[in-house]
């Protein structure tokens, strides 16, 4: 290697030195400081870059609040940085919330940005309200007519509610159920399409902001829409069901009948069976008498002649045995 690649490297060694120096000696941030009249020094600014706190955005966020009127701490701001704080936003949001008078501090503004909330967006909301259109609302009127409402709801970010405050979400659940209870509470969805400004009236009556990041400033019923008639459908529905009910009854009643008519009809032929097998042993006993003794001819041709008689005046006393017997002869 000849003196020009000795002096090559030497060079390559130096910028590298250089570079590393400034990375942690930024003197370009502390002449800027300077220059702006934020008082820091090349020391702090070295300390910064070893506790992992990127000197430029303390700096830049100082001159910020410097330029905007706001005495900020160099400290608070590495605080916030290392607490995992959005420091940028924290100092824009301060400049825009001194600027319209809505008297923000910044231990209020870090505790926003660390509750997980953009802290530049609700100073913004706070200054100029948002406008939230809900989702399409489903309520029925007394009269049974379905009313489907959509609103839009203008809001403005409360500052000292934003911790711990419900969010948007909140707000259009409890706008949608103010609704819904609304045209509930009508005695006739014509009442509603008539006057849908009183729907607006009865939602912001009830506070509906109360324990919300937001405060309700106006509730604008955009669309009121006629749906079905549910009232008719219930009752239709109801009369579908009782109809099934009373033929579930009648099934059952005909059903019971045909099980006691089956077993009326079982039981009589029973008892026809049991008057055949009785006189199936009539010959028997007539013949073991006849053997016995205990009867005799006479005795048989007697029975045989009541019986007779007894034939005669049944078929005398009914009409259509006579008949019946007349035809056979």
């Amino acid at each position: 290697m000849g003196v020009l690649g000795f002096y090559i490297v030497w060079a390559i060694i130096i910028i590298i030195a250089l570079m590393v120096l400034l990375y942690f000696v930024p003197i370009g941030l502390w002449f800027q400081s300077q220059i702006t009249g934020v008082p820091i020094s090349l020391l702090q600014l070295i300390f910064m870059r070893w506790r992992k706190v990127p000197p430029s955005i303390i700096v830049n966020t100082l001159i910020i609040s410097k330029k905007a009127g706001l005495d900020l701490k160099r400290d608070d701001l590495e605080a916030h940085y290392l607490a995992g704080g959005n420091v940028i936003a924290v100092v824009k949001a301060l400049v825009s919330a001194e600027k319209a008078n809505l008297g923000l501090t910044f231990k209020v503004a870090t505790a926003i940005d660390l509750a997980g909330r953009d802290i530049l967006e609700a100073v913004h909301m706070s200054v100029t309200p948002k406008v939230i259109d809900t989702p399409a609302v489903s309520a029925v009127a007394k009269d049974g007519i379905q009313l489907i409402a959509r609103a839009r709801v203008t809001v403005r970010a409360s500052i000292e509610n934003l911790v711990g405050g419900a969010g948007e979400e909140t707000v259009l659940a409890r706008v949608g159920e103010g609704i819904v209870s609304s045209i509930g509470s009508s005695l006739s969805h014509k009442q509603v399409l008539e006057n849908p400004d009183s729907i607006s009236k009865v939602v912001l009556s009830r506070g509906l902001d109360s324990g919300t990041a937001f405060e309700i400033l106006s509730i604008d019923i955009a669309d009121v829409d006629v749906g079905k008639n549910i009232g008719a459908v219930l009752q239709e529905n109801q009369a579908e069901a009782d109809l099934k009910v009373a033929e579930a009854k009648a099934e059952e009643r005909r059903a019971m009948a045909v099980a006691l008519e089956q077993e009326m009809k079982a039981l009589a032929q029973q008892k026809r069976a049991m008057v055949i097998e009785a006189e199936a042993e009539i010959p028997k006993a007539m013949s073991q008498a006849f053997r016995e003794g205990n009867l005799g001819i006479m005795d048989y041709y007697n029975m045989k002649n009541i019986m007779a008689d007894t034939s005669m005046r049944d078929s005398i006393a009914n009409p259509t045995t006579a008949a019946t017997i007349k035809k056979k002869k």
